[in-house]
């Protein structure tokens, strides 16, 4: 348990770092960056970049979360059974539809920027909230339900109090996947010029330097990889929770 703590602790400082003072790790990158050019990106603040490629993910998982949670409650009901399949169909368009795709249908619409990028994460980001939403609520437990009609519980009070605690680790882990699939599509924001890290893999690829290469994705993986362990901590912290309410 110590171990993890402190390798957490060391991933979020090599981080901040590499966002905050980018220069210190410049003796790291410099062989892989061409003869005589730049080594660290600084075009625009790094930490600028990370800021806006996280506001992005989290406005599109907010967004993704709420309307997949709703979609989930309403076909998991008597009355939108019948629907599904269609539910089902309508949240893997998000998925089998490229996300490149997207930003060149949502650009004539919405122009470059940040719009057509939140309209992509959004589509990509339903599948996996929707599943995992679907499932949870459609597999609590009788007895745990039945109890909570025999204490005089209505519809809306047993799916606030009672269906959506039980399911929330499911559904957790659901928003945890997409929002680390949303972490790494973020990046092709920047090819509608979007300011996301994705504007210093970017450059590196149009330049033949390396070393942005290098920073954008190792700065996107260690955002990843901390976020991911974050939201299967607070997963597992709320699924102690769920267990001592089924009991």
């Amino acid at each position: 348990m110590r171990a993890g703590a402190i390798l957490r602790a060391a991933l979020a400082l090599l981080l901040v770092a590499l966002v905050v003072w980018p220069q210190a790790f410049a003796p790291v990158f410099a062989p892989f960056a061409p003869q005589g050019g730049p080594v660290i990106y600084d075009r625009v603040s790094l930490l600028s970049l990370s800021l806006n490629h996280l506001l992005l993910v989290a406005a599109a998982s907010a967004l993704a979360t709420v309307v997949a949670v709703t979609l989930a409650i309403a076909v998991t009901r008597p009355a939108g059974a019948p629907f599904r399949p269609l539910s089902r169909t309508i949240t893997n368009v998000g998925q089998t539809f490229p996300p490149v795709a997207v930003l060149a249908l949502a650009v004539p619409v919405l122009g470059f920027g940040a719009g057509p990028t939140l309209v992509a994460l959004f589509l990509y980001g339903l599948l996996p909230i929707f599943e995992n939403a679907m499932t949870a609520l459609s597999t609590l437990p009788p007895r745990t339900m039945e109890a909570a009609r025999g204490m005089g519980m209505g519809r809306v009070q047993r799916l606030w109090q009672v269906e959506l605690p039980l399911a929330a680790p499911v559904i957790l882990a659901g928003i945890r996947l997409s929002v680390v699939i949303a972490l790494g599509t973020a990046t092709i924001g920047s090819t509608v010029a979007a300011r996301t890290l994705g504007e210093v893999i970017i450059a590196g690829l149009l330049t033949n330097n390396t070393a942005f290469v290098l920073q954008g994705g190792l700065i996107v993986g260690l955002f990843a990889v901390l976020i991911y362990d974050a939201l299967t901590l607070l997963e597992a912290r709320i699924a102690r929770r769920a267990g001592a309410r089924r009991a």
